[in-house]
């Protein structure tokens, strides 16, 4: 007997790196030499050493390994109140404006399933990380592409989206520093956001995973003129403090919101485990020298990622923020999914093609810096006698 899938999981497909990933297996089992991934932005480097005492620690306690609160223990939830005010000069209430999760992953669906309505429309940025559509698909909503314009810095078309009919648009996502294309925003286009999110009755949902990554001036949208109105935002400890598997992240904005989005979440797990807490809390207190220390590394990858993207005659920004370099594909003809195959095949070299990310990245490729230098390296030796090579 074969029971049928939800109708809620018709046309969202699996995500596409667990289907990529299982393909460069695959070619791994085939003798040739090992793919080098560029494509995942999964941090290599590890959490700074205190914090990982302070998990070891932390697990002899005689209460670290019962149930948590839903809402995270009051030690996390101040340190990510202190965070706020030291990095960006807002002021969050610890005990009513935070809600710790398990990874800003979970807070997309969380808020999804929180706010939407069947037949509920999303405006989601294009390019922009997929699972802001697919969430909203299984919640039952509708999302509606939001370009983001490339002469704009990568940002929407507020002055376009006013003629689109709005009356059905309940979501606003939005992503700076930028994945994939590292954009950067400032505080003037978040006041922008915030008047047409109250003007048109919108929930702008600003995720800022990347906030300190190869950028100087990091910024809250929470900053912005009236923002605790209409918005909230996702924070993670995944990328600036190399935690990603340890799945700790927060959605912060008014308690209102926040109450909602606790009402789903206390359906759904049963807290975070304490050891896990009390580390994370370590971490958010450090100061900027981890930072300066973690962007050292990460500059020098990105100026090995550059050479590559300029090998592959692609054009790049220089300037941008976050894990990632965005490269331009040039000729028109070609696609970024052709391309990046190309390379694949003929390189053994795994570049993340630009068309995941939404049709405005169809003509992109995106280098990921979660590798060494060592590895950027020995990618551009290959491309440069694999695929460039084939393709003079």
């Amino acid at each position: 007997m074969i029971i049928s899938a939800s109708n809620r999981l018709k046309g969202v497909t699996t995500y596409y790196f667990a289907r990529k990933l299982a393909e460069i297996d695959q070619m791994n089992k085939d003798g040739q030499a090992e793919v080098i991934n560029l494509g995942i932005g999964s941090p290599d480097l590890s959490p700074p050493n205190v914090v990982m005492d302070k998990l070891k620690s932390a697990m002899g306690a005689h209460d670290a390994h019962k149930y948590q609160s839903y809402k995270g223990i009051a030690t996390l939830r101040n340190a990510f109140s202190n965070w706020y005010q030291r990095y960006f000069d807002v002021v969050v209430d610890p005990n009513i404006d935070i809600l710790p999760l398990i990874g800003s992953k979970e807070g997309v669906m969380h808020i999804s399933m929180s706010f939407l309505n069947p037949g509920d429309q999303v405006l989601v940025p294009d390019p922009g990380y997929p699972s802001y559509s697919m969430c909203t698909s299984l919640a039952g909503g509708i999302p509606i592409a939001m370009p983001l314009i490339e002469s704009f810095g990568w940002k929407p078309d507020l002055g376009a989206l006013e003629k689109m009919d709005l009356s059905k648009v309940k979501l606003m996502w939005l992503n700076y520093p930028n994945m994939p294309t590292g954009a950067k925003a400032d505080l003037a286009f978040f006041n922008e956001v915030v008047a047409f999110a109250k003007k048109h009755q919108i929930l702008v949902c600003h995720d800022n995973p990347y906030a300190f990554i190869l950028n100087d001036h990091a910024i809250s949208i929470l900053k912005a003129d009236g923002a605790t109105d209409c918005c909230i935002e996702l924070v993670s400890l995944s990328k600036c403090y190399n935690m990603a598997g340890w799945r700790v992240g927060a959605v912060v904005g008014a308690k209102s919101y926040i109450d909602t989005i606790m009402t789903f979440k206390s359906n759904m797990d049963s807290g975070m485990f304490k050891p896990i807490q009390e580390a994370a809390a370590i971490a958010l207190n450090l100061g900027q020298e981890w930072i300066d220390s973690l962007n050292a590394e990460y500059g020098l990858r990105k100026q090995a990622a550059i050479e590559i993207m300029e090998t592959l005659s692609l054009e790049c920004d220089k300037e941008g923020a976050g894990l990632f370099v965005w490269g331009k594909i040039k000729d028109e003809s070609q696609d970024s999914e052709t391309f990046s195959n190309q390379i694949l095949n003929k390189s053994r070299v795994f570049i993340t093609p630009g068309h995941i990310f939404g049709k405005q990245g169809n003509q992109y490729l995106r280098i990921s810096l979660c590798s060494p230098v060592s590895d950027m390296v020995a990618a551009l030796y290959r491309i440069k006698t694999g695929y460039q090579s084939s393709n003079s």
